[in-house]
């Protein structure tokens, strides 16, 4: 089992959650992102850049994950196809994602994009709150004690 980070907009609060499990519990642990990302020193936890470019860290992720990985990421395409390769999705407000909610999500997001590419201000996530730091902690220590 291993830990995949979708890292370029994961919450620096919840990587600091992540790397801490990592360490504790020894588990692999990957952050993928386009950008240079600093990670504490640790032989369970590493960073791979990948090029700029739309959904690149996600195809990264999806091309190296096995089934029974855990996933963490808010992107619902991405979440989609970790779940149809039996992954474990986690997102960063401490929801699992499973394939009876993905697909609810991904008609959600469908029906927001087609209203912002309409013209439609439908606004952005609302902020990470310590509720959500929280559900994150308490659900990531739940798996990682039944899976690792």
């Amino acid at each position: 089992m291993q830990i995949w980070v979708d890292a370029d907009a994961c919450p620096k609060v919840i990587k600091e959650i992540i790397f801490r499990a990592a360490r504790r519990v020894g588990v692999a642990t990957t952050l993928v992102a386009n950008q240079e990302l600093i990670i504490p020193a640790s032989e369970f936890i590493e960073a791979v850049q990948v090029k700029a470019g739309l959904d690149v860290a996600d195809t990264y992720i999806v091309q190296h994950l096995t089934a029974s990985d855990l996933v963490i990421t808010a992107d619902i395409p991405l979440a989609a196809e970790a779940i149809a390769q039996s992954a474990y999705v986690l997102t960063p407000r401490g929801e699992f994602l499973d394939r009876g909610t993905i697909r609810q999500r991904l008609s959600m997001r469908n029906f927001l994009e087609e209203l912002r590419n309409s013209g439609v201000e439908t606004g952005g996530p609302p902020p990470l709150h310590t509720r959500d730091r929280e559900a994150f902690a308490n659900q990531l220590d739940r798996f990682l004690t039944q899976h690792a």
